[in-house]
C-alpha cells in the first residue's frame, strides 16, 4: 500500500476515534475562554467591588490576615483578587466556599451555581469527569490529535495541492453539498493548523508536564544556581503578608492540612493583567514559620520560565483579547472537522456501494 493511502487511512480512523475526544475538549475549552467575563456578569454581588481601583495592596493583605485570624484552622485555601474576582474567596476544609469583601472582610455570600458550573466545566475539559484516568484519556487523545490527525491532514493537503497551493484555500460556496463539505474540511484544517497545533501541544502539558519539563531542561545551563532566600524566617503569619514582594501581588494562600504540612503563598506579577508573559513567585513556609523554598520567575531556570507560559498560551491570554478570540474560534474547529470528515467518509462509502451495485 502506498504511503499516501496509509496516511489517509490513519487520518480517517484516528480522526473518527480520538478526534471525538479532541472535539469535546475543543468545545468545552472554547466555552471556558469566556469564564472570567461570564462569571463576573452572573455574580456581581460575589465578585465585584465598586471601589476596587482605589484600594491599595496593603488593604487586601490586611483583610486576608483578618480573615485568617477569624476562621483559623478551618481554612483550606484563600484566593485574593485576581482577574474577574475583585473579592476574597475562602475554600474551607469541609468543601464550602464563601466570598468576602476584600476591603473590610464583610461576608458576601456562598459559591453560586454558575461558579460551580464553570469549575465543573474546567474539570470536564481536563478529565471528561472520569476519575483517576480521565486526564490521561484527554491528554493522550490530545497528543494523538497533534501527531496523527493534524500532521497527517496537512500531509494529505500538501500532497493534493502542492502544485497549486491557492486551490487548497478555496471554498466553492455554491457547489453541491458534497463538494462544499470537502472544501470546508480542507480549508478549515489548513487555516487553523498552527493555532490547533499550538493549543494541542500546550494542552498536553497539563497531563504530561514532567516529560515536558525534562525535555525543556536542555534549555538550562549545566550549573543551576539555587534560589537565594534573602529574607530571614518570618516571625508571624501576618509578617509574611506585610513583607510581600512589591514586584508581585499575593494571589493565593494554601493552608496546611496538619502540623506536618506547609503554607504555600502564590504570587502573580499583576492582579488584573490579562495579557503578556505569566510571571509568578511561590513561597513555602512550614507551620513553625521556617522558609522551606522560594521560587521566583526572575531567577528561575529557563525551563520553568517557558513552562509557566503554557497556560496563557493555551487559553490565548498571552496575546490579550485577540488571542482569546482566536482560541475560542479554534476550539470550535475540531468538531467542525470531525463532522465534515465523517461526512466525507460517508460520501465515499455510498459512492463505493453504488459502484458495486451498478457493477453487478
Amino acid at each position: 500500500m502506498a504511503l499516501g493511502n496509509i496516511v489517509r487511512k490513519f487520518h480517517l480512523w484516528v480522526g473518527i476515534t480520538c478526534g471525538l475526544v479532541a472535539s469535546i475538549s475543543g468545545i468545552s475549552g472554547a466555552m471556558y475562554v469566556w469564564q472570567p467575563e461570564l462569571s463576573a456578569a452572573l455574580n456581581p454581588e460575589l465578585l465585584k467591588l465598586k471601589n476596587i481601583d482605589s484600594l491599595e495592596e496593603a488593604v487586601f493583605l490586611k483583610t486576608a490576615a483578618s480573615l485568617t485570624a477569624t476562621h483559623s484552622d478551618s481554612i483550606s485555601k484563600m484566593f485574593l483578587p485576581y482577574r474577574e474576582q475583585q473579592t476574597i474567596s475562602i475554600e474551607f476544609k469541609n468543601g464550602k466556599t464563601n466570598y468576602y469583601n476584600s476591603e473590610n472582610g464583610q461576608f458576601l455570600g456562598e459559591r453560586s451555581a454558575s461558579i460551580v458550573f464553570f469549575e465543573n466545566l474546567l474539570k470536564f475539559h481536563r478529565t471528561l469527569l472520569i476519575p483517576k484516568i480521565g486526564k490521561y484519556v484527554t491528554g493522550t487523545s490530545t497528543i494523538i490529535f497533534l501527531l496523527v490527525i493534524l500532521l497527517s491532514g496537512i500531509y494529505i493537503w500538501y500532497k493534493t495541492y502542492s502544485a497549486t497551493l491557492k486551490n487548497g484555500f478555496k471554498i466553492k460556496w455554491k457547489s453541491k453539498k458534497k463538494k462544499f463539505n470537502f472544501d470546508l474540511h480542507k480549508v478549515l484544517g489548513v487555516s487553523f493548523f498552527i493555532p490547533l497545533l499550538t493549543i494541542a501541544f500546550t494542552g498536553a502539558y497539563f497531563t504530561y508536564n514532567s516529560y515536558y519539563k525534562k525535555a525543556l531542561s536542555v534549555l538550562d545551563s549545566k550549573t543551576i544556581l539555587k534560589q537565594e532566600i534573602q529574607n530571614s524566617n518570618p516571625t508571624s503569619f501576618a509578617a509574611i503578608l506585610s513583607n510581600s514582594d512589591k514586584s508581585y501581588a499575593l494571589r493565593a494562600i494554601y493552608y496546611p492540612n496538619d502540623a506536618n504540612d506547609n503554607y504555600r503563598f502564590r504570587y502573580i506579577e499583576s492582579r488584573f493583567k490579562t495579557q503578556g508573559l505569566r510571571k509568578t513567585k511561590e513561597l513555602t513556609v512550614s507551620t513553625n514559620l521556617k522558609i522551606i523554598s522560594l521560587t521566583d520567575y526572575k531567577n528561575d531556570a529557563t525551563s520553568n520560565r517557558v513552562a509557566a507560559q503554557f497556560y496563557p498560551v493555551h487559553i490565548g491570554e498571552i496575546a490579550g483579547p485577540f488571542g482569546r478570540i482566536l482560541v475560542f474560534i479554534a476550539g470550535l474547529i475540531p468538531i467542525t472537522l470531525y463532522i465534515t470528515g465523517f461526512r466525507i467518509y460517508l460520501f465515499k462509502k455510498r459512492r463505493k456501494k453504488k459502484f458495486l451495485v451498478d457493477g453487478n
